[in-house]
């Protein structure tokens, strides 16, 4: 891809191949399309099932879908994927095969790098008939742990196509609060890649709130992504209908109707112009695939008002050095979730040639 405006990194779930695990739960064979694959609209104009086109319904254990995805996602001006990766401390991993055979193959020759989801998992998180049992805690096992879990992922660092912003391996963190010292671990992966020829870590932590930014650069990240999915709440609803909100989502398990094109211009703030905040562009959320009714849903989420969004954050970052202006793309195949890039039936590449219009057109 020829002088792209900015460094596009899109997240990418690995959770479309079965693993024992999940069929122990859910019932055999289950991965992320039997969610995908049994939604329904909850209200009119709600779109709901999503049918994935060009790529059809894939298994990640197929080298061949692994390589379509990489050269749908080169062509429309994407440089990587940010796997998400579960570690849960004392080397147990879940839905890690996708990503190894990515690093033991050397194929697809696509740039990739690291998310921790560091996060337990839960019923509800899959099925809008859980409810709070824990299906496998996320532990910190303190220096030991956390040499362990740097082994596991040196390979990954060492690879040519790892992502790196200044010659450092970049390392995205879900849930930073969740460590209890995070510092200590920066400190100790700052010393582990030094003593193993690297530079160095660029750490990027996830954040909700913009209050967040300085007390996570002062425990030693590099930068910072602040995600205001539903700050249009904040900004557009008023005290009491926002106390409403609130009742619905805690006590009747129901969220809101979002209008997207309202939504995506508070996607971003001021402080995403700042070298050390990387921002964030999204297509669309809808999680009843997963949670039914419960949670917030946007709708008129379209290529064209996501073309503007794109315009709207490269905008703001076009100022930083290239290899600080990063954008997280939220992403690349959460079909779940509603947000991904992939072509579906409804809309096939329109998203894809959005964003390839605003990342590398003369605009």
């Amino acid at each position: 891809m020829n002088n792209p405006k900015a460094r596009i990194i899109a997240f990418y779930l690995p959770q479309f191949h079965p693993i024992p695990e999940n069929d122990l739960w859910w019932g055999k064979g289950f991965t992320e399309w039997t969610n995908v694959g049994k939604a329904k609209p909850l209200f009119k104009g709600h779109y709901q099932p999503r049918v994935p086109a060009d790529l059809g319904y894939y298994d990640l254990r197929l080298p061949e879908a692994r390589k379509a995805q990489a050269d749908l996602a080169s062509e429309y001006g994407v440089e990587g994927f940010c796997y998400w990766h579960y570690y849960f401390g004392d080397k147990r991993r879940l839905i890690e095969r996708p990503f190894n055979e990515v690093l033991a193959s050397g194929e697809p020759d696509f740039p990739f790098c690291l998310g921790w989801a560091n996060h337990s998992w839960e019923d509800k998180q899959f099925s809008k008939e859980g409810g709070n049992k824990l299906l496998i805690e996320q532990k910190y096992g303190g220096e030991r742990d956390y040499t362990e879990h740097f082994i596991e992922v040196l390979k990954a660092f060492t690879d040519k196509r790892y992502i790196r912003v200044n010659n450092k391996p970049l390392f995205f963190i879900y849930a930073p609060q969740l460590i209890p010292d995070v510092t200590a671990f920066i400190n100790l992966w700052q010393k582990l890649a030094k003593e193993n020829g690297l530079d160095g870590i660029h750490f990027v932590a996830n954040a909700q709130s913009d209050s967040d930014i300085d007390p996570l650069i002062a425990k030693g990240f590099n930068a910072v992504n602040v995600v205001r999915l539903f700050h249009v709440i904040k900004k557009e609803k008023s005290l009491l209908e926002r106390a409403f909100i609130k009742f619905k989502r805690i006590y009747l398990k129901t969220g809101i109707i979002i209008d997207y094109a309202k939504a995506y211009k508070h996607f971003i703030a001021e402080n995403d112009k700042r070298k050390e905040c990387y921002p964030s562009i999204f297509p669309n959320w809808d999680h009843s695939p997963r949670s039914g009714r419960h949670g917030h849903i946007f709708v008129n989420s379209t290529p064209t008002h996501f073309k503007a969004h794109v315009k709207q954050v490269l905008e703001l970052s076009k100022h930083k050095p290239k290899e600080e202006n990063i954008i997280f793309l939220r992403s690349w195949n959460e079909w779940a979730e509603g947000n991904y890039m992939e072509p579906d039936l409804k809309f096939g590449r329109g998203y894809l040639e959005a964003l390839k219009e605003m990342v590398t057109g003369s605009w």
